[in-house]
């Protein structure tokens, strides 16, 4: 890598996702130095995270390394962690990773940290419900739909073996569709005959939604055939159902008929999105507003009100009630990165964000999607050949392209699926990290209340020690000082970051 000079104009990105990433790579050859911040150390293309969960496609075949991505671009620094505030004033990032928090300098800063999955409220129905929204959360899916029928297969009671084969999937949107109809199509015939205690054809899976409609925003004619091919499947679509409550095995409902309760033992949720919590954090330090899905109003050319030297792309903005898709990430990316540009050169800057729409597809089944491109809408086989060009071309990487067709062509053109391995982790990760948390910050905090209160144990027997009962101050004895080498007693398990106990205990860890 190019050594850095002091003087060059250094932006910051948070997130690799598709904003963030293609506004790097459209820098490569201006006079800056990028500093990529990612949670992850891959980038993650998220159309194709349900074929994760249903089997289909490794994580790796979706999430290549940024590194590798990057590998031939200089002026660019990858940095793991997540941004968790921003000094407007002093124009730094503050980030956290595991062990270590750290600060990042810029002179313009493009936020693009994507969004999260939204429970509108009720964030407990995660623990029962996963989203759809990272590679953890289709590894777990995995491991609960292959895992649901494994354990179906055991069940004596015919209650219990159908509440295992019960999957229920909320939220009738592209991601709900497309997993609805692969968790059918795996039923129906990927595993039929392989079971010796129970017919996976047998199994139910329903999709809900509060909306009238499956996939509401392509319109009448591609809304209807989606949902005449989800029936074929044999999904049964709810329609204008709220979830009012989700449990560990099974979803309660509201419906026209009334309140209703599915047993099920495998939820999945792909209801709804919000922004990352940053993008408050954002919004406040730089005294803009927030949208009801918590992403930041900007202005016209993606920047924050007042505030020129910050954009704000992809998910992470509100503007002109633009769709929350890759495109709108890519192209958002890419204007930032030519705004960034066009100020370097001295030219005029400020210019209006044009999305230019290049479509929507998903798919409903095996050979069988539907595609809406301007005034053409596509379906069928048609529309699945389109959204496989499309999915391939956005498919970073020859490697990855090459082993999505392989794996597509062992899916839909024979009866199995590459990717079925699924552990016992990934399904009680969840459950876990909420229990025990991250074990780093735990001992930070840890750490930290162990050095306040040594501390204050320091201070009271120096106050003690250095006043006589008459009041007259002496000189403290060596014995309950600490020395520079190390000392003695608290004040040493201070310097050590922790009390005795909780030094031992930290050697035990």
């Amino acid at each position: 890598m190019a050594e850095r000079t002091a003087h060059r104009h250094r932006v910051v990105i948070v997130g690799a996702g598709f904003g963030g990433l293609f506004a790097a790579k459209a820098l490569k050859n201006a006079d800056v130095d990028i500093t990529l911040i990612n949670g992850t150390a891959y980038h993650l293309f998220q159309p194709l995270l349900y074929q994760v969960a249903t089997g289909i496609l490794s994580e790796g075949e979706i999430a290549p390394p940024i590194r590798e991505i990057v590998r031939k671009q200089d002026n660019i620094d990858v940095k793991l962690g997540w941004v968790t505030d921003v000094d407007v004033e002093a124009k730094k990032v503050k980030v956290t990773a595991p062990s270590i928090e750290y600060e990042v300098g810029y002179d313009t800063l493009i936020v693009g940290a994507g969004a999260s999955q939204s429970y509108f409220g009720n964030d407990h129905f995660a623990d029962h419900a996963p989203g759809m929204k990272s590679i953890d959360d289709a590894l777990e899916l995995r491991a609960r739909i292959f895992g649901a029928f494994e354990l179906a297969d055991l069940q004596q009671d015919p209650a219990d073996q159908e509440r295992w084969m019960t999957f229920v999937v909320v939220g009738a949107g592209p991601t709900g569709v497309e997993m609805a109809g692969q968790i059918a199509e795996l039923a129906h015939r990927n595993l039929a005959g392989q079971y010796k205690h129970i017919d996976p054809r047998k199994a139910r899976v329903i999709l809900i939604d509060a909306v009238d409609a499956v996939l509401k925003t392509f319109g009448d004619r591609l809304s209807t055939h989606a949902l005449r091919q989800l029936h074929l499947l044999g999904v049964e679509v709810e329609l204008e159902t709220k979830v009012v409550d989700v449990d560990a095995t099974g979803i309660e409902v509201e419906t026209k008929r009334g309140h209703e309760r599915i047993e099920s033992m495998t939820k999945m949720w792909a209801a709804g999105v919000a922004a990352p919590p940053l993008a408050r954090k954002l919004a406040e330090a730089a005294g803009a507003q927030t949208d009801r899905a918590g992403r930041i109003m900007v202005e016209p050319d993606c920047t924050l009100p007042g505030h020129p030297e910050i954009f704000a792309v992809g998910d992470m903005m509100s503007l002109d009630r633009l769709p929350g898709v890759a495109q709108v990430a890519i192209q958002s990316g890419r204007f930032a990165a030519d705004q960034i540009k066009r100020r370097l050169k001295g030219k005029e800057t400020g210019q209006k964000f044009q999305y230019f729409d290049k479509g929507s597809m998903a798919t409903v089944s095996r050979f069988n999607a539907v595609a809406s491109i301007g005034k053409i809408h596509l379906s069928g086989f048609i529309g699945w050949l389109m959204w496989l060009a499309v999915h391939l071309l956005y498919l970073v990487g020859f490697k990855n392209r090459f082993t999505a067709v392989v794996h597509w062509f062992v899916s839909f053109f024979g009866r199995g699926r590459s990717e079925r391995v699924s552990t016992f982790q990934q399904s009680y990760a969840r459950i876990a990290t909420r229990e025990y948390g991250d074990p780093f910050e735990r001992r930070r905090v840890e750490e930290a209340e162990a050095a306040a209160a040594a501390e204050k144990e320091a201070a009271a027997e120096k106050a003690v020690a250095g006043t006589t009962p008459s009041g007259t101050t002496v000189q403290a004895s060596s014995a309950s000082t600490a020395s520079p080498a190390g000392g003695t007693g608290a004040a040493a398990a201070a310097a050590k970051g922790g009390t005795p106990a909780k030094a031992k205990a930290a050697g035990r860890r």
